[in-house]
């Protein structure tokens, strides 16, 4: 009986969703590449340990398929004492997001704000696991406004669009 219900229905859609309705699905998260350096090793005084922090975010977003993104962020960490290295922690932790039926505008902001913001808890534990593992103090990223990003990124295109010379028409 349930079977007749859902024998015209598309495969890829689930039941009960309207066709045409705007989705956004999480189809898998994954740790593309990680990596962790500490070239002093522990010869760092662990009581002196005062370390400038470099943080570096970055995302990126390619389409797989139709309607399905693999969005990255890539994540550095770089702690240094004076001039020495203590550590330099790199993550790219990635998802496949299925996006579809919405505008490229809204579909952008997606790609760029929110789905970056699901892929970031799980970027901060494994960053979190290795300098830990590393044999370093605990360390945990801060909280990180995705949407506030994404909206700066647009304005320095914006301005950098507006900057950039005409080309002369003859």
């Amino acid at each position: 009986m349930a079977d007749e219900n859902n024998a015209g229905a598309p495969a890829d859609t689930q039941p009960g969703a309207a066709p045409n309705q705007p989705e956004m699905v999480l189809q898998n998260i994954y740790v593309k590449d990680a990596s962790f350096e500490a070239p002093a090793g522990p010869n760092i005084p662990v009581d002196k340990w005062n370390p400038q922090f470099g943080l570096n975010m970055n995302t990126a977003g390619t389409t797989v398929a139709q309607d399905m993104h693999e969005v990255v962020l890539t994540i550095t960490l770089e702690a240094k004492l004076a001039d020495k290295t203590a550590y330099l922690c790199e993550v790219k932790q990635a998802g496949i997001f299925l996006v579809r039926g919405y505008s490229t505008e809204e579909a952008r902001r997606i790609i760029g704000a929110f789905c970056p913001s699901v892929l970031f808890p799980y970027a901060r534990q494994a960053i979190s696991d290795m300098i830990t593992r590393g044999g370093f103090p605990p360390f945990l990223l801060p909280p990180v406004n995705f949407d506030a990003l994404f909206l700066q990124s647009l304005q320095q295109a914006q301005q950098q669009q507006a900057a950039a010379p005409q080309p002369a028409v003859n």
